[in-house]
């Protein structure tokens, strides 16, 4: 499944909204270079799935603000549980 990610690098704080049912907002403090800002997107998402950061994939925008992701199929009814809430 893909789900669409619009970054927000170099933040004060990080946190995941969900937008609708594919589409994200996430924050990272990581600054947008060399990766780090991915690298931190990637490991926030799996947290917040619940899932291993390996299997989070980058399929477009590298270097852009909007993002596309590859994540497992199971997620596709996924809902936020209460002790997700902290990552909002």
């Amino acid at each position: 499944m893909k789900i669409t990610v619009v970054a927000k690098a170099k933040k004060k704080k990080e946190y995941v909204e969900q937008i609708s049912a594919t589409a994200y907002i996430v924050s990272v403090k990581a600054p947008p270079v060399e990766g780090k800002a991915n690298q931190a997107i990637i490991k926030i998402l799996a947290e917040y799935f619940h899932i291993s950061p390996s299997d989070i994939i980058l399929v477009n925008g590298n270097t852009t603000k909007n993002k596309i992701f590859s994540v497992p199929d199971s997620l596709i009814n996924f809902q936020v549980l209460p002790k997700q809430i902290s990552l909002l």
